[in-house]
């Protein structure tokens, strides 16, 4: 049943990238299980999902990417981090993968969906090592909106951050082994009263401002 639209707009006036957190405050399993869906069922090109959501909750690790994430508080006191991951490069293993599970959840062959493989395998071709890492982190980005929304909408507090160095975090998580890289993260949880920034009003351009109509 589709959310009324006053509520989508309220939740998204609500959210804010929050820079405190009330590390006392956990998301409940049950309601973590259904915002994890959230990236999944992101949009990609192709449908291809170039990624990887890694959820770090274990304390040690967290410790860790806390110093290599310039000792920023969210990275400790958050419920969940999320490290949005990118395919470094996506790969034909890649694609024959996505083309495989295509074919079991459609009920269909594989052979029957070739021309859609060609297609895709056409595309890699023409971009380098680079430029096909590059486009598979755009994706990620798409991946991190939808999870940044949903959040908003269950009323789950989240910031996403750039601030943290990925060749780092790709150590400390083992991601290069993976055939990945840190592309963004998140973290999520439930905002601190201490924090003022949540009372700061939303500044935006206005909707006439930031839209052009053809």
């Amino acid at each position: 049943m589709p959310v009324p639209p006053e509520t989508v707009l309220t939740q998204l006036g609500w959210r804010y990238a929050t820079k405190k957190f009330d590390p006392t405050k956990k998301i409940a399993p049950e309601l973590w299980a259904q915002l994890e869906q959230a990236p999944v069922l992101a949009p990609s090109s192709y449908g291809l999902q170039p990624w990887k959501f890694v959820v770090v909750t274990e304390p040690g690790v967290r410790a860790q990417l806390h110093a290599v994430s310039y000792n920023q508080a969210q990275i400790l006191d958050a419920s969940h981090l999320v490290v949005f991951a990118a395919k470094n490069p996506p790969t034909a293993a890649d694609i024959d993968a996505y083309v495989a599970r295509t074919a079991h959840v459609r009920g269909v062959t594989v052979e029957s969906l070739d021309a859609f493989k060609q297609m895709m395998l056409g595309s890699l071709s023409r971009m380098d090592a680079g430029q096909a890492h590059r486009w598979a982190a755009r994706q990620a980005y798409i991946a991190l909106g939808v999870f940044i929304a949903a959040a908003a909408l269950v009323g789950v507090d989240a910031c996403p951050m750039e601030g943290f160095q990925t060749d780092k975090y790709d150590e400390i998580l083992g991601l290069k082994e993976k055939g990945l890289a840190s592309v963004v993260i998140a973290t999520a949880g439930y905002r601190s009263p201490e924090d003022k920034h949540a009372s700061n009003a939303k500044v935006r351009f206005s909707v006439d401002d930031a839209t052009i109509r053809i």
